[in-house]
């Protein structure tokens, strides 16, 4: 095993080892390790001191900056108010000044009383409590042992909690799972007592000891939690449900939020009574002493513990699950199930989980209920895509604000009023939103953004971008709004308008944009410049030229018009691609670019119109490159292009929808998740030669969704495409988002005609492509 251990974050800290109930489901009475027998029924005042002080030299050694105590047992309020006190007050000074603590009690409620409940309000100590549904699911396993009912009193702690003064405490429900309780009645016994969550626990099992099947059926425990899922549904999901929260967070890409599911690293251990440090205590369902570690708080410390190979093995991620595991599409939301229900003797744990085939259905069955609700609207359409990518923008200059938070000076200060002003206006916002669509805006403000993070002064050109934004869109807004822009060489820039000559080379200063009906003024201390609306080029003025459109080279004879797009060939952020920007192209070379584009778009929209007609939608900025590739995709929001105008039509063609395709993955990349986990299974792809080495997922999606849209234009670039979307539909890194894709994908190259996928017809293009 590689890789340093994961430092510690939670311990459960038995402090009771004994019980009032006599549950005959639970693990540490009813399982395979008995050890509790042996154990003193309350930990000791030093047994509390050693694993504090423990607990705060492994927190100061890895600079945590917060740690989780559970109280456990048995039933930890047998310790006694008294004993729960020392605990809490030995914790809260060791962990004072090193790292902020945060406590908690697993109970069964019985004893929960106002008594316990100030102690824990005192030290902020958060409550859970286990109930199985209504009565009578409850008291299917959770009786006492002369075999009385625990409900009523376990129904009062509830109310008790739920008071005012202590609801802030409630921490939720914990139900183990038994299918052979009325699914429905549990869960609506549950939400209706308004936990601030529940939490469904499949009932501890091995492949030794398997779980009761009343019908035998493989998927019953995922039939009852889907049917658990569709209730929930219906009541408008008023309470979190742990369980469904973390599928339906890996589903869309994120975080497991259950040590139960997912593939994120274990960081638990436990402190019995006489202070034996031992693994999850779920193990001991396993066989006797699975728990074990041999060490204990007086001669170890927790970095010895999380050396240990037992901790080890649950800290490996996908590479500590079977190689069934591995090579499942849903492991990255199941992450082989919990550890413990993986055991099979004599082979130990190197197994699926014991509850592999209902986790599989649950997962898919909750994917296959709500896909179509949580999808990304920016995976379905163009206009939605940039909504979304306006949005992210205007959320990232408002991070910048908050995060210079003052430091940017007057000059920041002062364009930030008048950019407030100026949204107080429609037709001001609207000018401004025009400008925060330009794409190179996105490559200003990422730029800003790591400058302030970093530590770094953000100065000049960075600040003072935002009043030349706000210059421009007073300009498109046609409002009469004095802007003052700093300006630097002699040179001030206004994006998506273009450049006035105010001054000498390395001459600064600023000067007075004012706009008007007709264009704008620009006022320095040597004078006045008005620019007339559309004017062109000249000594003192050099605009953004535009390519295609009205005015400019059209496509003659094609299906559709050629889209107006900015050939910014003076933006200083526009050198955000790997090959330099071009200098200012002479108007010969920009009519040139107007014909050699005019000529690819009437190409691509006689083979490809649906394409053409998107990217016609969508790009709108392309910045001549000195050479290297074709095209390039930069840092930079949706819609410019980095090209490199040579070759023919066809060429040139070819480099736009390569490029279009480029930039339209990387924007949807930037606003949802498409894959997780990339770099965790490697690739083949199927055009690769065999000497290549496996790729990542990333690129085989990449290279797939570029080579669909290059396939529709030229039809060698098919090859292979049928079989690399199956390999992206079984991947374990797809989210629903990229699953939808994956449908888009299969729907252009099918055209509008019948079905596609594993279990749809073969298409013509299918078949053409698999030749």
């Amino acid at each position: 095993m590689t890789g340093p251990a994961v430092p510690f974050r939670e311990i459960v800290l038995k402090v009771h080892s004994r019980c009032d109930l006599a549950c005959d489901h639970c693990y540490v009475y009813e399982h395979a390790d008995q050890s509790w027998r042996t154990r003193p029924k309350t930990i000791s005042d030093h047994v509390v001191s050693r694993t504090a002080q423990r607990l705060a030299e492994h927190a100061r050694t890895h600079a945590l900056p917060s740690v989780t105590v559970i109280l456990h047992g048995g039933e930890p309020l047998l310790a006694g108010p008294a004993r729960l006190r020392r605990v809490c007050e030995e914790f809260t000074s060791a962990l004072a000044g090193i790292a902020a603590l945060d406590l908690r009690i697993h109970t069964n409620g019985l004893q929960l009383s106002p008594r316990y409940l100030d102690l824990f309000d005192e030290f902020d100590v958060k409550v859970g409590i286990s109930l199985d549904g209504d009565r009578a699911a409850n008291d299917r396993h959770r009786r006492y042992a002369d075999g009385r009912s625990s409900h009523p009193l376990v129904l009062k702690a509830v109310e008790l909690l739920r008071q005012d003064r202590y609801r802030h405490l409630d921490l939720g429900l914990l139900c183990t799972i038994d299918i052979a309780n009325d699914p429905v009645a549990v869960l609506d016994a549950l939400t209706g007592l308004e936990p601030p969550l529940i939490d469904f626990l499949l009932p501890h099992a091995t492949w030794d000891d398997p779980p009761p099947r009343p019908d035998g059926s493989p998927t019953a425990y995922a039939e009852w939690l889907l049917t658990v899922f569709d209730r929930w549904q219906e009541q408008g999901r008023p309470v979190p449900v742990r369980l469904f929260s973390s599928v339906l967070s890996t589903l869309s890409g994120g975080p497991s939020l259950t040590e139960s599911l997912g593939l994120a690293p274990t960081d638990l251990v436990v402190v019995e009574t006489d202070g034996q440090l031992e693994q999850v205590d779920s193990l001991k369902s396993a066989y006797e002493g699975a728990a074990a570690t041999g060490f204990d708080v007086f001669t170890h410390s927790f970095d010895e513990v999380a050396a240990h190979p037992g901790v080890r093995a649950r800290q490996l991620g996908l590479a500590g699950v079977s190689e069934t595991c591995r090579r499942c599409p849903v492991v990255r939301s199941c992450g082989g199930g919990l550890y413990t229900h993986r055991y099979r003797s004599p082979g130990g744990f190197d197994n699926p989980s014991v509850y592999c085939a209902d986790l599989a259905a649950l997962i898919r069955g909750i994917e296959d209920r709500t896909a179509a609700a949580t999808e990304s609207a920016a995976v379905r359409g163009p206009y939605e895509l940039l909504a979304a990518h306006q949005d992210l923008t205007r959320t990232l200059l408002a991070v910048l604000h908050d995060d210079l938070g003052g430091s940017g000076g007057e000059a920041w200060e002062s364009a930030w009023a008048l950019a407030v002003e100026l949204e107080a206006d429609p037709a001001g916002q609207e000018g401004l939103d025009l400008v925060l669509a330009h794409p190179y805006t996105r490559t200003w403000l990422l730029d800003a953004l790591e400058a302030v993070r970093a530590g770094r002064p953000v100065e000049g050109p960075p600040v003072e971008r935002l009043a030349a934004s706000v210059a421009a869109a007073a300009v498109h807004a046609g409002l009469d709004l004095a802007v003052p822009v700093a300006h630097r060489d002699g040179r001030l820039f206004l994006p998506t308008l273009g450049e006035v000559r105010v001054g000498g080379a390395g001459e600064p200063g600023t000067a007075l944009v004012r706009a008007d009906g007709e264009g704008f003024t620009v006022h320095t201390g040597g004078g006045a410049l008005h620019i007339a609306r559309g004017e062109g080029e000249g000594p003192l003025w050099s605009p953004v030229r535009r390519l295609g459109g009205a005015g400019s080279v059209q496509a003659t004879d094609g299906p559709g018009p050629v889209p107006t797009l900015v050939l910014d060939d003076l933006d200083p952020y526009r050198t955000c691609f790997g090959t330099p920007a071009a200098q200012r192209l002479s108007p010969a070379a920009s009519d040139a670019w107007s014909a050699s584009l005019a000529a690819a778009w009437e190409l691509l929209a006689e083979t490809v119109p649906e394409q053409a007609a998107e990217a016609a939608a969508v790009l709108t900025t392309l910045t001549p490159l000195t050479g290297g590739a074709p095209v390039q995709v930069g840092r930079h929001g949706y819609g410019a292009l980095g090209i490199a105008a040579e070759g023919d039509a066809h060429t040139l063609a070819t480099a736009l929808l390569r490029g279009f395709r480029r930039t339209k993955l990387r924007a949807l990349a930037e606003v949802t998740d498409l894959y997780a986990s990339d770099r965790s299974w490697d690739h083949r792809m199927p055009w690769q030669e065999e000497r290549e080495e496996p790729v990542p997922f990333s690129r085989l999606l990449s290279e797939t969704y570029e080579r669909v849209g290059l396939g529709l234009f030229a039809p060698q670039f098919l090859a292979g495409i049928p079989q690399a979307l199956d390999m992206i539909e079984e991947a374990a890194e797809t989210t629903v988002d990229g699953k939808q894709l994956l449908a888009v994908m299969r729907k252009e190259i099918n055209g509008t005609h019948g079905t596609s996928g594993r279990n749809g017809c073969t298409t013509d293009v299918e078949r053409a492509a698999m030749r």
